[in-house]
């Protein structure tokens, strides 16, 4: 719980996934893939802009798999870094997470491995979905889950867990509004693909599978700029030195901003969906 909003005294839970095995959310659903999955003689694949490929590869390593990850240039190097000293077969190129999708399925294909989709998979969004379980026995009062959204699987575990019993407000960057415009279109539609949290919350369009779900139980969508993702990045820190990459702090950003407003004395949730970023002196 923390008091860190300006000019507000109500209470405020953050469920710090940060802290998570591989530095975000993604292991969760990676975890439940390889444990509930036939895993075939030539391991994993997945793709990723680089927490769903680092989450891969601890899991894979833990459970003696073998794994091969496919990412854009666009990848952060503490994500990067991370996949190779969990003893990943990394492969880099293409410009975004749409790319290395694309050159995943070819090997997918090719090999005979796993794919290990990073959001439109039942398995990953089951995975994801545990955040909510436990957020609602931690903190069964709240209200309002405030939320990033990349390509959705983390929305959709924690709309499908709550089923209405609290408001499922989503999060993204100005730069990629893929829940947003697919709310507005009525269906999955490619969207620009940019911004500083470029290398987690931008795919192209929000999977077919989170979508049926956002419709039914997430209640609107805020839209955060990078200026404000940056503000919650270095309030995270100086308030409670905790250190967030930008599309960890995205939910943040809503309520810094004043994009979310709390009613009074409303409980309000916010996920803090990762760290894995480069040190940064958020002091100054």
């Amino acid at each position: 719980m923390a008091d860190f909003v300006p000019g507000s005294r109500q209470p405020l839970w953050l469920k710090l996934e940060l802290l998570q095995h591989a530095g975000s959310f993604k292991t969760r659903g990676a975890f439940n893939n390889l444990l509930t999955r036939r895993i075939p003689p030539a391991g994993v694949v997945a793709a990723s802009g680089g927490n769903h490929g680092a989450a891969v590869a601890f899991a894979a390593n833990r459970l003696g798999v073998a794994a091969r990850i496919y990412v854009p240039s666009v990848s952060s190097r503490a994500k990067v870094d991370r996949i190779r000293a969990y003893g990943a077969d990394l492969v880099i190129g293409g410009d975004d997470y749409a790319d290395a999708l694309a050159a995943s399925l070819e090997w997918e294909e090719r090999s005979g491995a796993l794919m290990i989709h990073a959001f439109d998979q039942v398995e990953t969004i089951n995975g994801q979905g545990t955040i909510g379980a436990e957020l609602q026995s931690q903190a069964p009062d709240i209200e309002t889950v405030l939320v990033p959204v990349g390509g959705g699987g983390l929305i959709g575990g924690i709309a499908a867990w709550y089923r209405g019993d609290a408001r499922i407000v989503g999060v993204e960057p100005e730069a990629s509004p893929t829940l947003t415009r697919a709310l507005e279109a009525g269906a999955p539609v490619d969207v620009e693909s940019g911004g500083l949290a470029i290398d987690s919350l931008a795919p192209r369009r929000v999977g077919e599978l989170v979508f049926p779900l956002a419709r039914t139980f997430v209640e609107r969508t805020l839209l955060v700029t990078d200026e404000e993702i940056r503000a919650a990045q270095h309030a995270l820190w100086r308030s409670l030195r905790v250190v967030a990459e930008p599309g960890g702090a995205a939910a943040v950003a809503a309520l810094l901003s004043g994009r979310y407003r709390p009613r009074a004395r409303e409980r309000v949730g916010v996920i803090v969906s990762g760290g894995n970023t480069v040190a940064v002196n958020f002091d100054r």
